[in-house]
């Protein structure tokens, strides 16, 4: 099967537990302030690519993978291709190989399910921790997301909760008190990861002759970010 893919990462170390290949699919319903991939927006644009070519430079990386390490379906946004995720997937699965899925949780439907037949794990983006922010800023109705970890829960599919810290928007105690109420008594939430907001990808949105939303917003203050991630539950 054929799909659009943005880029691939031969030795990963951020997308999940070990050293992983990850994959970043080309396409993406949401528009985040601070996203980092701008590039990856276009559906119709990256580069077409067979599911078996992209095993072939994955098994030739499983060396590396050690115990821990694996594949992760990246973007973008990977649940836009459902059918090549599935089928990537899968392959990977038969070769006894670890999988990943980050993804923003947009898109709950029977196609959305099939993939999750074939992850082991879920690197979900919960953006933020309010309705209206989350609708101004990404421009997806948060109950998209919360209804997918509710379907993780359901089937007890481990997942990492992922959030940007952005200064002046959720740099708050209040935002992390949210999102504890959020994932409380969530017994598939094995982790949560706090990440600091950087500005390193301006230069894209300046080469694509787009404005970057989130300029006018200072870089996050690792050490800031570190004791908001103390006040976490999990």
């Amino acid at each position: 099967m054929t799909g659009r893919i943005h880029s691939v990462q031969s030795l990963g170390t951020v997308d999940g537990p070990g050293i992983r290949f990850v994959v970043f699919f080309q396409g993406c319903p949401l528009r985040c302030g601070y996203c980092h991939n701008p590039d990856t927006w276009d559906p119709a644009g990256g580069e077409a690519t067979e599911t078996g070519e992209l095993l072939r430079q994955i098994l030739r990386c499983r060396p590396y993978f050690g115990e821990n390490g694996g594949v992760t379906l990246s973007g973008g946004e990977p649940l836009l291709q459902p059918e090549f995720a599935e089928e990537l997937l899968k392959d990977c699965k038969a070769e006894g190989l670890h999988t990943a899925l980050d993804t923003s949780g947009y898109r709950l439907d029977a196609a959305a399910e099939r993939v999750l037949d074939y992850t082991d794990l879920v690197l979900l983006d919960l953006k933020m921790t309010t309705g209206e922010e989350y609708l101004r800023y990404t421009g997806c109705a948060m109950e998209k997301p919360l209804r997918f970890l509710e379907y993780l829960e359901e089937r007890g599919i481990p997942v990492w909760i992922r959030q940007v810290i952005v200064p002046g928007i959720n740099d708050n105690n209040e935002n992390i008190e949210r999102l504890n109420r959020l994932l409380a008594g969530k017994k598939c939430v094995k982790k949560v990861e706090l990440l600091p907001f950087h500005k390193i990808c301006a230069v894209k949105y300046q080469k694509m002759g787009i404005p970057f939303p989130f300029d006018i917003y200072p870089a996050a203050d690792p050490a800031s970010v570190e004791q908001l991630s103390k006040l976490v539950i999990f």
